[in-house]
């Protein structure tokens, strides 16, 4: 793995703590009221990263990021404060419950993977609430 590499890796660990039993995180979708104020194409996608010589734990994570980001930025993006917070935070959710996934899938310290099943519950139930109020509150 090259120092830039690491670097980015690095970096992306906090940027994504953030990403489910009934859903996985790749059934989970931002709501449409969240992607309403952002004009498609727009340059929200984060820099391709050259992945071949990380660990498939490293992959994944980074795949998360990967997702989440673009969601993210596309959801605070609402002309409205409270809308914009709501729908960037459901993004930064999915991304915390894709990075318990990958945990679940491959870590091995049962305390870690006991702190990645909290995280999917609670943000799942996070999740809803802030739909919940995404659905009464934006335009």
């Amino acid at each position: 793995m090259t120092s830039w590499t690491k670097m980015v890796v690095a970096a992306a660990v906090p940027l994504a703590v953030l990403a489910v039993p009934s859903l996985s995180s790749a059934q989970m979708a931002l709501p449409d009221k969240c992607k309403g104020d952002m004009a498609t194409g727009q340059a929200m996608q984060m820099p391709e990263i050259q992945m071949g010589d990380m660990a498939e734990h490293q992959k994944a994570m980074m795949e998360g990021v990967r997702g989440m980001h673009p969601a993210m930025m596309q959801g605070m993006m609402a002309k409205d404060p409270d809308v914009a917070f709501v729908c960037g935070m459901i993004a930064h959710h999915m991304g915390a419950i894709s990075m318990s996934e990958v945990e679940l899938k491959f870590g091995d310290d049962a305390e870690a993977k006991s702190m990645a099943e909290k995280i999917i519950d609670a943000q799942k139930k996070e999740i809803d609430e802030m739909t919940t109020w995404i659905n009464e509150h934006a335009q």
